[in-house]
């Protein structure tokens, strides 16, 4: 199982959670960061230290809103993402690639704050 950021995180980027995460399993985009659901080993270290409250367990994803970014945090590593030709896929650190410089359509729809 993995961790979901949700819709507090967008134009937030505090990263926190990206400094406390043993397996650098936390990935920044433009606007959101997103959690690789293959690199993530379910400490919860993330979800402590975000003081957004924007971090869940996927296991926890009860809403529609909820099971929405759990779709999107996976999709973001699934699929192409705008302006890029290949999914991003598992590069086995968000430190060496980050930040991704471009969000899932889902975010980049989300209104501004």
């Amino acid at each position: 199982m993995t961790y979901v950021i949700g819709k507090e995180c967008i134009d937030a980027l505090d990263r926190s959670c990206i400094d406390v995460c043993p397996v650098d399993c936390i990935y920044e985009g433009a606007r959101k960061s997103y959690i690789n659901p293959v690199e993530c080993i379910d400490c919860g270290a993330c979800e402590l230290a975000c003081p957004e409250v924007a971090i869940f367990p996927a296991r926890k994803a009860r809403t529609d809103e909820q099971r929405k970014f759990l779709a999107d945090n996976a999709s973001f590593f699934s699929l192409p993402l705008p302006g890029k030709t290949e999914p991003l896929g598992s590069p086995g650190g968000g430190e060496r690639i980050s930040p991704v410089g471009t969000d899932t359509p889902f975010i980049g729809g989300w209104p501004k704050r």
